[in-house]
């Protein structure tokens, strides 16, 4: 998500980074190219004028820190405006009430409320440690209540069933009477959607609402349909009382306009982002990291936290003890690596969240042809005996394991070769991992492995990106 909207700012913010001073005329220039770069990112018209004004206001009111540049400050004023637009600051669930706390999920049809159902489940069992009930008031869409269901499953919640001759007040009221039996601490319940707001969609959902009392109602919305996610926004918060919203398919939308402009056409706070189709991926929506994020700063804290929750910490230590002591890099710490990286999203994803890295760069390393070379490696890894994984040498030195290898595989000998090539190189940055600026140097040979040109910033900052400056 941002990808264009970070690559516009980038070249818009570094005409102004070296300034000696902030004057009406550069800072006009810039906030010319700001705004253009906003609406071309799907943002509401109303947000952009206000955010441009705020901006304009707070950089020629000498509001200038004596440790910076007046250039770094109005990228300061910019981050703190595109953060105070999306909220200023995580807004959690509402769960602080007498067991089971209701959520009841709305939105369009297609939105993405069904798999939302399931993540969030998932979020609350896995993080807040919390027992959850699900169920189906969806009628309409017979494949919903079996789809969540299976998901229930999958996800580990328990599910209350329904069926599509019942009235979606007393599937709820079943859900919740089930909930207290069980001593579930949340029920979420999905409801059914539309292609379009209509009048029906509108009362039927305001009367479930009123039934069951929900302590939060959350809005499911699609990111990918740009200016219509504000009226479709609106819509649903003139006629429910919303406590927040879940934008989903961020991953797919890489304009991003949605997420500006949400919180300030409903007032209502993003608290959850779908990042993928995986049922672990959603993430608590932090204004300040993605404002970080979209100017191409980085999102360090989410990428400590997604790593906390998704690598195998025994590997994780053991490798590193292994590195520490100056051990081999074999074949099986590779695609162990590779496994784990994998975990995480893949390599564009964890690139994404360090700082210094353009969305070109992410982009780029998430292709189709990156990740088959990927799934390449490891496949080779695979057709390896145990012991030719623990000493690459053996590969390295016999043609017959070779094609043996590369015919299990369904490879090639080059392909084998250029394995054997990377891992030789990963291995002599391994040794330097031993030393504080170990990880830069990583990242430089892994720029040179990839064959990837533009990737000229990995290990401090692409070409022509603005400077961080202290948070």
């Amino acid at each position: 998500m941002f990808d264009n909207l970070t690559d516009r700012l980038s070249l818009t913010l570094r005409t102004i980074t070296g300034k000696a001073k902030l004057s009406e005329d550069n800072i006009q220039d810039a906030l010319r190219d700001v705004r253009k770069a906003l609406l071309e990112a799907d943002v509401a018209l109303p947000v952009v004028k206000d955010f441009i004004e705020r901006v304009k206001l707070r950089a020629l009111g000498q509001e200038v820190n004596k440790s910076l540049s007046p250039g770094q400050q109005f990228i300061k004023i910019v981050q703190d405006e595109l953060t105070h637009v999306m909220g200023d600051s995580n807004e959690t669930l509402n769960l602080a009430v007498a067991a089971p706390a209701v959520i009841l999920m709305a939105g369009l049809q297609g939105a993405g409320k069904t798999t939302s159902v399931a993540k969030l489940a998932r979020y609350l069992k896995d993080r807040e440690k919390k027992k959850v009930l699900v169920a189906s008031a969806d009628i309409y869409r017979p494949a919903a209540i079996l789809q969540l269901q299976t998901l229930a499953t999958e996800v580990g919640a328990l599910f209350s069933p329904s069926s599509t001759d019942q009235k979606p007040i007393d599937i709820a009221r079943a859900a919740i009477d089930m909930a207290k039996k069980q001593f579930a601490d949340v029920v979420i319940i999905d409801t059914a959607g539309r292609l379009h707001i209509d009048a029906a969609l509108m009362d039927e959902i305001k009367q479930l609402h009123a039934a069951i009392n929900p302590v939060e109602t959350l809005f499911v919305i699609d990111a990918m349909i740009g200016q219509d996610a504000v009226n479709t926004a609106k819509a649903f918060n003139d006629t429910l009382p919303l406590t927040g919203v879940i934008l989903t398919k961020t991953d797919g939308d890489a304009r991003g306009g949605a997420a500006l402009s949400v919180r300030h056409v409903t007032g209502k706070p993003i608290k959850f982002l779908g990042v993928g189709e995986k049922t672990d991926a959603l993430e608590p929506f932090h204004p300040d990291r993605l404002a970080s994020r979209i100017l191409g700063m980085g999102d360090m804290l989410s990428l400590i936290e997604e790593a906390e929750q998704k690598l195998d910490k025994q590997k994780a230590e053991k490798f590193a003890k292994k590195i520490q002591k100056g051990k081999g890099f074999d074949f099986e710490d590779l695609r162990d690596q590779l496994q784990q990286m994998n975990n995480m999203g893949g390599i564009g994803a964890m690139l994404e969240k360090l700082p210094g890295m353009g969305a070109g760069v992410s982009q780029m390393m998430q292709n189709d042809e990156t990740l088959k070379q990927f799934k390449r490696m490891e496949a080779i890894i695979n057709s390896m005996t145990p012991a030719e994984r623990r000493k690459p040498d053996l590969v390295l030195n016999i043609g017959s394991r070779k094609k043996r290898i590369t015919n299990g595989s369904g490879t090639t000998i080059q392909d084998l070769n250029r394995l054997c090539k990377q891992h030789k190189q990963m291995s002599k940055m391994m040794k330097k991992m031993k030393n504080p600026k170990g990880m830069m140097n990583m990242m430089r040979g892994l720029e040179g492995q990839m064959g990837a040109g533009g990737l000229g910033g990995i290990g401090g900052m692409p070409k022509g990106m603005p400077p961080r400056f202290p948070r």
